[in-house]
């Protein structure tokens, strides 16, 4: 049960408090930790940086209790709402991917680093997948909340996510983990095993390699409560009401009726579409389907023009949490070729294999009016009027009979690096060659058929789509079962290769200390490559568009400069110069280059200032710039699925419903495109921070951030162009699948620059500690963020303004106002007992529509999505040095995810599963073995 506002408000202020405690209470102990950070290219020191930087240690990645990369960096407080999790694999053909975004300005925009370099990315972009990233192989995590472009170039506008891998380790450690939810489905496990050989500094050379398997259950929607039903009864303000996001192909079919106009007659007979099953069972749906609320003719009525059909709860059917497995291995080693020169290696390979799971094909079976299906099902329904005008007739199937629809994604990430570490003098240089890529493989392995079996059962007369699944003969089961096509759809690949050289040293000394400089040049090229399979372009699959084929290249040529300059006492000034170069588009299948060559200077200025030992004062001011992607600029008009949400016609016309409009609320073709006069995004950026450290047992900081982005790349939604298709005609246009027997409208998502976006707000921590006499120590960490605007231009529009901060907004995201952690730790002899208590705002939900019961209307109503709030419990035994033991709870209070109407980003209807995990409380053990 979710718990009551106040409840949640308690629980955050009880939180806030116990830090306080700890602070006003510290005692004398060891210094907080500091170390050197990402953000430089010459070593600077957390807390005297003038940088905003986050660390998250090894030993905070073992508290976390998270399975993954990326659960443990959606974690984390300062990553806002525009990113993508892996559950919405279900019904995005995402293949899993998961992302980081940085204050919610978006996964674009937030640059992802192994070791301090870059690594492929998935598709034709700067997207990083976090599943890629070798979890037992971190050593630490460093997350930078201030733009960079100015030392790392292009994506690095919101900030940077540096995982810094292990390195010098000596001896093995094995860690096992197993975690159950409370409920059914989702059970996970991982081993890992880790070794180190050589000691750099005593043998002159080190070798660790690390490996990793993780198994992931799926977990059905049946599973839980919440998750079930696309058909969901409600209670708002007093009043009841249902949402309605069940799918008009249904099981057993809708029969929709198109008429002609006669030799002579100037009108045409409106299209009527209705249930057979229905209107032979007094007026009762099968099981699985409800009389949907998108319909025109009410449910006592016996007219016959508009719509009465019935809807199939697809949800009913799917996976909300995808079935995955594993493997990732790490290799690193370093060699001492003299005191000056190391030289070093890095290998990493992962591969994930993900299965999602979404409910039976929607079939649109045309059906002939000298059929005996026509005879049987939808002449004794039509008055004698509409069957003299019969034109065409399509059984709207969704074909439960064959199965879910099962699509088997495996994606293999492979990163390599070769390179030095030389003392030059009094300079400092390192320089590495790169090559990495990102390669995946999609495969339909259920629900999907073949098109010339499916074609040989519609035409022998085999399927009966108008009775409910479980009701075909013997031999037509046998036919389906034959039909399934198991194989591969596509291929596709991006490969990184690339070069870097830095150097820092110092170059002349000031009364306050010494100027250095930081220099450095790097040379990029990404290849995106997709081939559709054989069978997918020679149309062996069944109602399937083959993926187009691409075949892109381009260059990124970079260099940079940074100095460090201590202008007086305690007062020190960084400022930063980089320039880089983009090249045009190679398009190897158009035989052409798309786009042009775009260059871009940016620069960064940052100072950090002492007045006390006890007091930091930081801040910058910047610029940076994005290139759109490859896709954003040179893809050609392709099809990519269907709308998220059903939509009425948007050009009705003469209101008959007849093609290319569908028959009352239906899910349109999207199609997508690139625009090759794209230009890059440029932004400006700024910081104001402080770190206070009165004491060596309690700190404090607290940092003010502002990005402004233009010519920022989106594209106009589906709700934003149904909602005033007038405004967006140039958006619409014509479309006919391979099964479908008339074209329909379909909706084009072309990449534009929107004009500008805006984003401020506050980051802080609080740390603690405390020794408790008799009981042991007790360490308190408390950050959050808090965000003061979130605004941007509406896609298709220069200057009106619109947000997503504490709302749903028109992107389909949503930017939370607060978010915040905090950690209490107890440590007493060998045990710690660790409570970790997360927190997220509400924010007004998506305006919807949904039927009043009473009334029997449909009417648009906007829900309050409440703060949600989890506890998470972790204890820990170190038995020696050996051997160590966690026992942990996620989600002790057995959250439910909170309540939504939103109509994106997956298939699960009823919460969001980028916000918030269905898993519910899960138990989870630990064990780990040093040698």
């Amino acid at each position: 049960m979710t718990p009551k506002p106040q409840l949640r408000h308690v629980s955050l202020a009880a939180a806030l408090l116990a830090a306080a405690i700890g602070a006003a209470h510290a005692q004398e102990a060891q210094q907080l930790e500091r170390i050197e950070i990402t953000g430089s290219s010459i070593k600077r020191v957390a807390n005297e940086g003038a940088l905003p930087v986050q660390l998250i240690t090894q030993e905070e990645i073992k508290a976390s209790g998270a399975n993954n990369v990326a659960d443990l960096i959606q974690r984390i407080p300062a990553m806002g709402g525009n990113l993508t999790v892996g559950d919405v694999s279900i019904g995005s053909n995402s293949g899993g991917i998961a992302t980081a975004s940085i204050h919610g300005v978006g996964e674009s925009y937030t640059l992802v680093l192994l070791n301090g370099r870059r690594i492929a990315p998935t598709g034709s972009g700067s997207r990083i997948n976090l599943n890629s990233i070798p979890m037992s192989a971190i050593e630490r995590i460093e997350v930078l909340t201030d733009g960079a472009s100015a030392l790392y170039g292009s994506d690095a506008i919101a900030g940077v996510v540096n995982f810094v891998l292990k390195k010098n380790v000596q001896g093995g450690n094995l860690t096992a983990n197993y975690s159950n939810p409370a409920g059914a489905g989702g059970t996970a496990y991982n081993i890992s095993a880790t070794y180190g050989l050589g000691d750099l500094q005593r043998d002159g050379f080190n070798v660790v390699a690390t490996y990793r398997r993780d198994e992931q259950k799926q977990m059905k929607s049946g599973d839980r409560k919440f998750s079930s039903t696309a058909y969901l009864p409600f209670s708002f303000n007093g009043k009841n009401y249902a949402y309605d996001r069940t799918s008009t192909s249904a099981d057993p079919a809708n029969a929709a009726v198109v008429f002609k106009r006669l030799d002579g007659e100037t009108t045409t007979l409106p299209a009527y579409s209705f249930n057979p099953y229905r209107m032979a069972n007094n007026g009762q749906c099968a099981p699985n389907n409800v009389y949907s609320l998108g319909n025109t003719i009410p449910a006592n009525s016996n007219a016959k023009a508009g719509t009465a059909q019935c809807a199939f709860d697809f949800v009913s059917t799917i996976d909300v949490y995808p079935e995955s497995t594993r493997d990732s291995l790490f290799v690193t080693g370093e060699l001492k070729i003299n005191d000056k020169v190391k030289l070093f290696s890095d290998a990493a390979y992962s591969r994930l294999d993900l299965t999602a799971r979404i409910a039976p094909n929607p079939v649109p079976i045309a059906i002939a009016a000298n059929s005996p299906l026509f005879t049987k099902y939808v002449a004794p329904y039509l008055t004698p009027t509409q069957l003299a005008h019969v034109d065409t007739v399509t059984a709207n199937y969704r074909a439960t009979d064959f199965g879910t629809r099962n699509s088997q994604t495996i994606t293999d990430a492979k990163h390599f690096v070769v390179g030095a570490d030389a003392e030059v003098g009094a300079w400092s240089v390192t320089g590495a060659l790169t090559w990495s890529q990102n390669a995946l493989d999609e495969k339909y392995v259920g629900g999907y058929f073949k098109a010339k079996e499916f074609g040989d059962i519609l035409a022998n007369g085999a399927l009966d789509p108008f009775v409910p699944s479980g009701n075909q003969s013997a031999s037509t089961q046998q036919l389906i079962k034959d039909s399934i096509y198991h194989g591969t759809i596509r291929e596709a690949s991006t490969t990184l290769k690339g070069a870097d050289m830095r150097a820092s040293g110092e170059i002349f000394q000031l009364p306050a200390g010494p100027v250095q400089l930081g220099v450095g040049a790097d040379f990029r090229n990404y290849h995106y490559k997709q081939t559709p399979s054989a069978d997918a372009v020679a149309g062996v699959i069944y109602n399937f568009a083959a993926n187009p084929r691409y075949d892109m290249e381009r260059d990124n040529v970079g260099a940079f400069a940074e100095f460090v300059i201590p202008v007086i006492k305690n007062l020190e000034l960084t400022a930063a110069l980089r320039y880089d170069s983009i090249s045009k588009i190679k398009d190897a299948i158009n035989k052409r280059d798309f786009g042009k060559t775009e260059s871009a200077t940016t620069y960064k200025l940052s100072a950090s200032y002492k007045p006390t030992k006890t007091v930091v004062l930081r801040g910058s001011y910047g610029t940076g710039f994005k290139a759109p992607d490859m896709l954003d600029i040179a893809q050609p008009l392709v099809t990519n699925g269907v709308t998220a949400s059903q939509y009425d016609c948007p050009f009705p016309g003469d209101g008959s419903g007849a093609a290319p409009c569908k028959p009352g609320k239906a899910q349109y073709t999207q199609l997508s495109g690139g625009n090759e006069n794209l230009k890059p995004e440029k932004s400006k950026q700024a910081t104001l921070g402080i770190r206070f450290d009165p004491t060596r047992n309690f700190g404090a900081s607290l940092d003010y951030w502002q990005i402004d982005l233009r010519d920022a790349v989106s594209a106009v939604s589906a709700n934003q162009a149904f909602a005033d298709p007038q405004q967006y005609s140039s958006l619409f246009t014509t479309y006919k699948l391979p099964a479908e027997t008339n074209a329909y409208y379909a909706f084009m998502s072309m990449s534009t620059n929107i004009g500008k976006s805006k984003y401020r707000g506050l980051d802080w921590q609080l740390d603690g500690r405390l020794n408790i006499e008799g009981l042991g120590r007790l360490t308190t960490t408390v950050n959050g963020t808090y965000m003061i605007e979130a605004q941007y231009t509406k896609p298709g529009t220069a200057n009106d303004f619109t947000d997503s901060l504490g709302k749903y907004g028109v992107d389909a995201q949503v930017i939370f106002r607060n978010t915040a952690q905090a950690r209490f730790a107890l440590e007493t002899g060998n045990a710690t007992n660790a409570l970790t208590v997360k927190y997220r705002s509400g924010y007004t939900d998506i305006l919807q529509t949904v039927r009043d019961l009473q009334t029997g209307q449909n009417v648009k109503i906007q829900l309050n999505v409440p703060n949600y709030i989890t506890f998470d419990y972790q204890g820990t035994y170190r038995y020696n040095k050996a051997l160590e033991f966690r026992l942990g709870i996620q989600n002790l209070t057995n959250e439910t995810p909170p309540f939504t109407l939103r109509d994106s980003s997956g298939h699960q209807v009823g919460y969001d599963p980028r916000y918030a995990s269905p898993l519910g409380r899960t138990v989870y053990v630990t064990g780990s073995y040093n040698f």
